[in-house]
């Protein structure tokens, strides 16, 4: 095995060596999990194989990407683990969103995809829609939706929230460990309400689904790294403008009274133009 195929991101320090043989497997991409108990059939490996003995050159069968990207979701680890020290940055790590909400929310951009985006100029045809890294963040779901069109974070709300009296179109701004950003409210059809901030619109710097699904997922990580918050920056920027858009219109001063100048006629003498008596 190599040695980049021995690290993995999120499990047990990246050693795959402190990989149980029982231990399933999750891409942090589309969040495909392998299962050793029942190996991998497009890739023909049989039932049984651990993660860390599958051959370097796999990759995962629903997005193809890297096994470099899975993250150990459960399972024994080997008989030498130690508790790992947390990790410095909390990315969202709650449960996954219900794959029927997923597909609802897929379906709707799908369809406009279809019916509204297709063939306009701002839309990138080697990119297809998809939901990425929902999981629960509060009380509420956050992850990231790609399409031809667009990348963006999108908060989606909880049980508990009433969120029929969003505006379509009005702002808001959302802390995060790393800084301030700006969602905008929105409510469309089999979806309902929801609140989504815009990272990349078009698209065409992407030249693969998997390049956006990656960044994507990156994207959702960097959210809840406070060392890259710069609160001088682009984050302040935002702010500033929303503070002074939510900010009441500056009192009008005072309008100063025209002096009143004599006209040129009076200046001469000639009065206003009245006729007087002889």
């Amino acid at each position: 095995m190599s040695a980049v195929a021995s690290r993995f991101e999120g499990s047990y320090l990246g050693d795959a060596s402190r990989i149980g043989a029982a231990t399933r497997m999750e891409c942090k991409i589309c969040w495909h999990v392998y299962d050793p108990a029942e190996g991998c059939e497009q890739w023909q490996v049989p039932p049984g194989t651990a993660f860390a003995a599958l051959p370097d050159h796999w990759r995962c069968p629903v997005c193809d990407g890297a096994r470099d990207q899975f993250m150990a979701l459960d399972g024994e680890p080997a008989a030498t683990e130690t508790a790992a020290p947390p990790a410095a940055v909390a990315p969202v790590t709650g449960p996954a969103l219900p794959t029927e909400a997923i597909a609802r929310l897929e379906a709707v951009f799908r369809e406009i995809h279809t019916a509204q985006m297709r063939g306009m100029p701002i839309v990138n045809d080697a990119l297809a829609v998809k939901a990425v890294g929902f999981r629960r963040h509060g009380e509420r779901w956050l992850g990231a939706l790609v399409t031809p069109w667009f990348l963006n974070l999108v908060l989606l709300p909880g049980e508990g929230d009433n969120w029929s009296g969003l505006v379509p179109g009005a702002k808001e701004l959302i802390e995060f460990p790393s800084g301030w950003y700006e969602f905008v409210h929105a409510n469309r059809k089999g979806v309902g309400a929801y609140k989504a901030c815009s990272l990349f619109s078009p698209m065409f710097e992407f030249a693969s689904m998997l390049q956006a699904t990656e960044t994507a997922s990156a994207a959702l990580v960097s959210l809840f790294d406070p060392s890259i918050r710069e609160d001088g920056a682009q984050t302040a920027e935002i702010r500033r403008r929303r503070e002074e858009e939510l900010a009441p219109p500056p009192e009008p001063a005072p309008v100063q009274a025209e002096p009143v100048r004599p006209s040129r006629r009076a200046l001469l003498g000639m009065g206003t133009g009245d006729t007087a008596d002889a």
